[in-house]
């Protein structure tokens, strides 16, 4: 009697399976031929088509932007104790509850909470959905920076992005289909944050540089020709075609080969699409460019527009950090002064370009902040982390703009209306682009992965 080991190969072996091998046989030979970053269909109709991710690295304080908590006024320095808390090995000294320094104010027909130093943003305040609602698992910034960024804590999976242009390929097949703006330092975690992960490496976030040549070796040394490097570029993908013919499972040669073919065609596509000199001087104030609070952001928004114009898929913006753990009023205020005008103009300019319909634009941190910080008397009050509660928003893209969803309680502890995993926020991402989070999986370890790990609920109420 065969046993089960054996009974598996005799299947294996039987007519059926060799026809099925001829036929996944042929389907993946059709998809060689076809570019993996080819544009392709959603499993559902998409809200938008385009996403930019602005990522506020560090954790900003929900309490001092778009989340006012006025019961605070009342506690200021006293005691806080958080009820059945046990006080950790690294804690020393009593904690205080800390007002927020900002006073805040309620904008457009919508009625959205900002604090008084959020001054440009307001003008597209009834374009805005915020989302009070959301929580995560880690108050450590590069794990609670990953599960953000690719649903997992331990680093290793696709980054968002990644997924996305995994599920529909990117218009523009000149430009790498996820964009990534980085600060000159990385930001914790380092690139895994925009990894392919086990996808592919065709779908990996191409960084570009904030400083110098935004991408290294983008054009040939001195002394070689565009017609030299052609001939070169053509002798080379020969000879590892052939190679890849004989290594067929090796993925990674299949992205290499991939990889410097797209990077032959941007030395043409790029130094244009990074040119900010072709936009009138309007534009340029408007984004903030040449002032010195606003002038890296704002580069970083205007370019993510052109790439959105170009048809990149997805594009991420990083700015911090906002891991203010002292002195709040000082620290958040700057980084409100640097951001605020260049935002405010990205939602405008896309707007009136027609653009904001079909781009989903999301700004978030990888966690909130904490009512509460251990320092007591002068100035130097802050926040800690807090994975229970955070404020992000949405804009365009077919989200339910001028809404506030979701509330914390009266201190902003912990969310308390609305509240979600941020595995539902990343399921309802990819439901307004079109794609269903159990049905965007990859096989990989013995099991078919997905962004959410193990499933999500959509959070209707996200989407209008």
């Amino acid at each position: 009697m065969n046993n089960r080991r054996e009974a598996l190969y005799t299947f294996g072996a039987s007519l059926g399976s060799i026809a099925l091998s001829s036929l996944l046989a042929e389907d993946a030979d059709a998809n060689a031929k076809k570019s993996p970053l080819a544009p392709r269909d959603g499993h559902l109709p998409a809200k938008a088509k385009n996403c930019i991710f602005l990522m506020m690295e560090g954790g900003p304080s929900h309490i001092d932007t778009f989340d006012p908590k006025p019961a605070l006024n009342d506690v200021h320095l006293k005691e806080f104790v958080r009820e059945g808390r046990q006080k950790s090995a690294m804690e020393s000294g009593k904690r205080y509850f800390v007002k927020s320094p900002f006073k805040f104010r309620k904008h457009g027909q919508s009625g959205a909470d900002m604090a008084e130093n959020w001054v440009h943003l307001p003008k597209v305040a009834d374009d805005l959905c915020f989302f009070r609602g959301c929580q995560v698992d880690s108050v450590n910034h590069p794990t609670a920076m990953y599960q953000m960024n690719c649903g997992n804590r331990f680093g290793g999976d696709p980054g968002i992005g990644a997924w996305v242009t995994y599920g529909l390929g990117s218009v523009n097949q000149d430009l790498p289909g996820f964009l990534v703006l980085p600060e000159v330092s990385y930001p914790q975690g380092g690139a895994a944050n925009w990894s392919n992960g086990y996808l592919p490496a065709f779908f990996q976030g191409t960084p570009l540089r904030p400083t110098g040549s935004p991408i290294l070796d983008l054009q040939p040394p001195a002394g070689v020709s565009t017609d030299r490097q052609k001939r070169n570029l053509d002798l080379l993908s020969r000879m590892n075609r052939q190679h890849a013919a004989q290594h067929p499972d090796h993925q990674e040669l299949s992205a290499r080969l991939e990889s410097y073919e797209l990077a032959y065609r941007m030395q043409t596509e790029v130094p244009g699409a990074i040119d900010l000199s072709g936009e009138d001087r309007k534009t340029l104030s408007m984004y903030g460019i040449g002032n010195d609070a606003t002038d890296a952001f704002g580069r970083k928004c205007l370019l993510a527009r052109k790439m959105v114009e170009k048809g990149v898929r997805f594009v991420q913006l990083y700015n911090g950090t906002w891991d203010s753990h002292d002195y709040i009023e000082r620290a958040h205020g700057n980084l409100v002064r640097g951001v605020d005008q260049p935002i405010a103009a990205l939602i405008a300019d896309l707007k009136q370009r027609g653009l904001l319909e079909s781009t989903l634009v999301v700004c978030c941190g990888e966690f909130g902040r904490s009512p509460d910080n251990g320092v007591r008397g002068g100035t130097a009050y802050g926040r800690d982390h807090n994975a229970n509660a955070m404020t992000m928003w949405l804009a365009g893209g077919g989200c339910n703009a001028g809404h506030t969803i979701g509330a914390t309680d009266e201190v902003g502890m912990t969310a308390v209306e609305e509240v979600h995993h941020v595995r539902n926020f990343h399921v309802t991402l990819l439901r307004l682009l079109g794609l269903d989070d159990n049905k965007l999986t990859y096989y990989h370890a013995g099991r078919f992965k997905l962004l959410s790990q193990f499933g999500g609920k959509v959070i209707d109420k996200l989407i209008a």
